[in-house]
């Protein structure tokens, strides 16, 4: 763990710092005052990115890994291996990469280089507050995912980059994006009727809704997983039906939660503020939502990775919410609580250890 908390600390200072050294970018009229909206310094961004990716591209363990790397090593990645496979974009990209080195580091490598600059390109040009996404990235457990889920993180972080056109609108660019990401995973396709879900108006009565039909359907689970598997048993899904690791933990599902009840109790000024958030607040829901009824089987923990990464924008807003002389309360409060929770997922719990062939201490 050494490691990852010395690449925490690394890249929070760096982001702080690019926070810091920012340039207003944009004034959005406020009641009581101006509201700015501002860039980062990009170089210090840089930085932060940098350290990002090579603590998880030079990697040697955790998650599946050592799975990934094995295939990578034991396959050649010809047209017909590919094309037997359920997501043929993640084949074709290792052929590439095979044309280049058998050393499957590069695979894991520049999986790790494009997902995590995609995801901080997206939080430097959305976030509120830059290190706060950042920090949350890492201690809410996306950071590690990005090294367990690859494919699906890889995925999710293509998708990220629509967010433009989420918020603007444009259902045929988005689309075109997910189909695209959907090559490398195939559950992304669930973004693409979400979209229209997600372009509602937040809190409205079909998103409040979509809560209470989360809680239903963890209290009649078994007939919900029965029907649901019943339908997909013939799919690449139907092998989850036998899944049997329990459900996800509270403190998980709280941790989404937090976030949005503040939006929820600030809708007004975060609507005023943040004229745009309407499609944030609602990935965030839908990711809420899965991560409810992924409380009575934990596989449904994994469709909220497409969502955890809009809550990583909705929490550098939250902040603002709050009286001015609150924000830093709240701030570092968040930090703590964020901090606390990596903690006991990461040491007590999981004791995720990390190795790597090129980084020790």
């Amino acid at each position: 763990m050494t490691i990852l908390w010395i690449n925490l600390a690394i890249v929070f200072i760096f982001s702080f710092f690019a926070r810091y050294f920012s340039s207003p970018a944009t004034l959005i009229p406020y009641p009581s005052s101006t509201h700015i909206l501002i860039k980062p310094n990009r170089l210090l961004m840089f930085l932060a990115m940098l350290t990002l990716v090579l603590v998880s591209g030079l990697r040697s363990n955790i998650g599946d890994t050592f799975f990934y790397k094995h295939i990578y090593e034991i396959n050649d990645f010809t047209w017909d291996f590919i094309l037997s496979q359920k997501d043929i974009g993640f084949g074709i990209l290792q052929k590439i990469l095979k044309m280049y080195s058998d050393d499957p580091q590069i695979m894991i490598f520049t999986t790790a280089l494009i997902t995590n600059v995609l995801i901080v390109l997206i939080l430097f040009k959305y976030s509120r507050i830059f290190e706060l996404s950042l920090y949350v990235y890492i201690t809410g457990g996306l950071f590690l995912i990005s090294m367990n889920g690859i494919r699906q993180l890889f995925a999710a972080s293509i998708i990220f980059t629509a967010t433009k056109y989420l918020i603007e609108g444009n259902w045929k660019k988005y689309v075109l994006i997910v189909l695209f990401a959907s090559t490398f995973h195939q559950s992304a396709l669930i973004l693409i009727p979400i979209y229209f879900l997600a372009r509602t108006k937040a809190w409205s009565k079909a998103t409040v809704l979509l809560i209470f039909l989360s809680i239903a359907i963890t209290l009649v689970f078994d007939q919900f997983s029965a029907f649901l598997f019943s339908s997909i048993k013939d799919t690449q899904y139907g092998q989850y039906e036998n899944f049997a690791e329990g459900g996800a933990n509270i403190i998980r599902v709280a941790v989404n939660a937090a976030p949005v009840i503040i939006a929820f109790i600030g809708r007004k000024k975060l609507k005023e503020i943040y004229p745009k958030s309407d499609y944030i607040v609602n990935m965030s829901i839908i990711g809420l939502v899965f991560m409810i009824i992924s409380t009575q089987n934990w596989i449904f923990a994994r469709f909220s990775i497409y969502f955890d990464l809009y809550l990583l924008l909705l929490i550098s807003w939250i902040v603002k919410l709050f009286r001015k002389q609150d924000e830093m309360f709240v701030y570092y409060g968040l930090l703590i609580c964020y901090g606390a929770y990596y903690f006991f997922e990461n040491v007590i719990s999981l004791h995720t250890v990390y190795k790597s062939d090129f980084l020790s201490w």
